[in-house]
């Protein structure tokens, strides 16, 4: 599509063309049904085909265990925040938090409403510029379960491998990098993500758990926020979001003619290269996050000691080149180019091209 421009933007996030151009087509027919899919019922057995399948091609993707409930809800990560310690918290039984940003910021917020919390370790007081090292994080062993963010959107860190948590269920806030690198499901408790980053359009949000944590729920939970609800009833206990999930089918259908989410890692580390090799290569440009925990998702970036005005512009000639979205988020300034899947490396190639010309003018 000539038309089209880098989008750049953190999220709603850009999307495969190959899934736009095969939605766009069966948008008014889907597969000779005689209707769209936003048209149907969800008690259909057209929607039911489309359900099994966006799941199967989940479950391929990210190697998920029989034994793995797969959920397609609503209210985005944001719910996620209360609906799981609604549903896990053991009473007595601290809730370990590992505070890396604004994303678990908003999650201790909410798990203190229905909780006991604990901070297991924060790089706050360095302004979320790193992650915790290993010999900062304490563990309490009794904890409900263990409550991380595998890669923080505003500030641009990414754990690269996950902390042992031992017989306590880790539970990760994946929304902007699932299905980016292979992941152990099996090593997590549950891991939720909302859909518009990688996965698919807003609207749909992600839970992937171990079927036998949902039983913790007690019986006072609200039914809509009972895991056990949605298990019980595969995720059609009420209408679902369903294009957003036809959405995600067709984008597990990319993934696997790409080569399945090992080449999407390799494709995603090459970017991440180009793009932090350009921020690294003179004194011009200068990353905000310690070289060890840097996002492959969201690059953040400043320009000569922080200058607003020159970053201003960049983002304005970057947006009338046809790179979009490039403004850091307002709580923290700056640039940040948001890399994810579907952005091709051509895009990346073009935004460095941009920013060495940039820099040859202006600096």
């Amino acid at each position: 599509m000539s038309d089209r421009i880098f989008n750049f933007s953190a999220g709603p996030a850009v999307m495969p063309e190959p899934v736009l151009e095969r939605a766009r087509d069966e948008m008014l027919n889907f597969q000779d049904s005689g209707m769209s899919v936003m048209e149907m019922s969800h008690r259909s057995p057209e929607f039911e085909g489309i359900l099994a399948r966006t799941e199967r091609g989940l479950r391929q993707a990210m190697g998920i265990p029989d034994d793995y409930a797969v959920l397609f809800l609503q209210g985005g990560a944001s719910l996620q925040f209360s609906m799981v310690p609604m549903n896990l918290y053991l009473p007595g039984r601290p809730i370990d938090v590992l505070h890396t940003g604004a994303w678990t910021e908003k999650a201790i917020e909410e798990i203190k409403k229905v909780a006991e919390c604990r901070l297991a370790a924060s790089t706050e007081a360095e302004k979320f510029r790193r992650l915790p090292r290993p010999d900062e994080i304490e563990f309490n062993p009794d904890a409900s379960y263990v409550h991380i963010c595998s890669n923080n959107t505003i500030f641009g860190t990414q754990w690269r491998s996950f902390p042992d948590t031992g017989g306590v269920p880790l539970v990760a806030d994946m929304s902007s990098d699932i299905l980016s690198r292979p992941v152990d499901v099996s090593k997590f408790g549950l891991i939720f993500a909302g859909a518009q980053k990688n996965i698919g359009p807003a609207g749909v949000t992600l839970v992937v758990m171990r079927k036998e944590l949902a039983e913790r729920a007690p019986a006072s939970t609200p039914t809509m926020l009972k895991y056990a609800t949605h298990i019980k009833n595969n995720s059609l206990y009420n209408t679902p979001p369903t294009f957003g999930i036809y959405m995600i089918g067709l984008v597990m259908d990319w993934i696997e003619a790409e080569g399945g989410v090992v080449a999407i890692e390799e494709r995603n580390e090459a970017k991440a290269k180009l793009l932090y090799g350009t921020i690294d290569a003179t004194g011009f440009y200068t990353g905000t996050v310690e070289k060890q925990d840097r996002s492959y998702m969201n690059v953040n970036f400043r320009i000569q000691g922080s200058n607003e005005e020159l970053e201003k512009k960049f983002a304005k000639e970057a947006e009338a080149a046809g790179l979009s979205g490039l403004k850091g988020h307002r709580s923290v300034g700056g640039l940040r180019a948001s890399i994810y899947n579907a952005m091709p490396l051509e895009g990346v190639q073009t935004l460095v091209d941009f920013m060495r010309e940039f820099e040859r003018k202006n600096g």
